[in-house]
C-alpha cells in the first residue's frame, strides 16, 4: 500500500488492494479506521476503481452520520469491534472465495498450520449464521472473535479481520485467505493433522518476537 496519512484514501487503496489481491469483486467487501470520536468507513455500493474521497462516511460509533453518501451496510460490525476491542484500529471485511467457502461449510479453521496464531487464537472461529447488514450479525461477529481473536469467518458469508492499522488488517485478510485455502487443499486430501496445546504454546511464545529486527 502507497504510504499516506490520508484515512479516506488509505481506505481507497484497501479497497483497490483487496480486488487486486482477489479478496473482493464489485462492490462487496467494506474497510474502515477508527478515528477520533468514530470511526471512517467507506460507503455502501460504489465500485473500488469509483471511490473518491468525499465518499467515505465519518461514523459515531453509535451510527449517527451525516451528508450525502451511506456508510457500508455493514457498519455495524466495525463499530462494535472499536467498541469492543481498543486494540483495532482498521477493520477489513472480505469475500475471498477459499474463506467464503469454509463459512458456508460453517467450519472454523484449526490450528492445522503454526501461522494460525499469529491472528491471536488457537483457531480461527466462525461466527454463527444472521443476515447481512443486521444488529445480529454484528453480535455473533464479537461473540465470535472475544477478546483475542483478530479473524473469524462469517457463516456463509466472508470474513472479517482487524488490526493495529490497515495495513495490518489487510496482511491478515491476506494471510487469511492463504490459510483457508491450504486447509481445504488438506481437507481435500485427507485428515490433517493438528499441532498440540503445546505445540500451539510454544508457537504462541515465538510470536512475540517474530519479524522483529535487532538493532545494532
Amino acid at each position: 500500500m502507497t504510504a499516506t496519512n490520508d484515512p479516506r484514501q488509505i481506505l481507497i487503496e484497501a479497497a483497490r488492494r483487496s480486488v487486486a489481491l482477489g479478496l473482493n469483486r464489485g462492490t462487496v467487501g467494506n474497510f474502515s479506521l477508527r478515528i477520533d470520536g468514530g470511526m471512517l468507513i467507506t460507503p455502501t455500493g460504489i465500485l473500488p476503481e469509483a471511490l473518491e474521497p468525499d465518499q467515505m462516511v465519518a461514523m459515531d460509533l453509535d451510527g449517527t452520520w451525516e451528508g450525502r453518501w451511506r456508510p457500508s451496510s455493514e457498519w455495524q460490525i466495525h463499530a462494535r469491534i472499536y467498541a469492543r476491542r481498543p486494540d483495532a484500529g482498521a477493520v477489513v471485511h472480505t469475500h475471498s472465495d477459499h474463506a467464503t467457502a469454509l463459512s458456508a461449510l460453517r467450519r472454523a479453521i484449526p490450528p492445522f498450520h503454526y501461522m494460525i496464531a499469529g491472528f491471536g487464537c488457537d483457531e480461527i472461529p466462525c461466527a454463527t449464521y444472521a443476515c447481512f447488514g443486521s444488529p445480529a450479525l454484528s453480535a455473533t461477529v464479537i461473540a465470535a472473535l472475544g477478546d483475542k481473536a483478530c479473524a473469524c469467518l462469517m457463516a456463509n458469508h466472508g470474513a472479517v479481520t482487524l488490526g493495529r492499522d490497515m495495513t495490518a488488517a489487510m496482511g491478515r485478510s491476506d494471510k487469511l485467505e492463504m490459510l483457508a485455502k491450504q486447509y481445504l487443499l488438506a481437507c481435500a486430501a485427507g485428515e490433517p493433522a493438528l499441532l498440540s496445546a503445546a505445540e500451539l504454546a510454544e508457537v504462541h511464545l515465538s510470536y512475540r518476537s517474530y519479524g522483529q529486527q535487532s538493532e545494532k
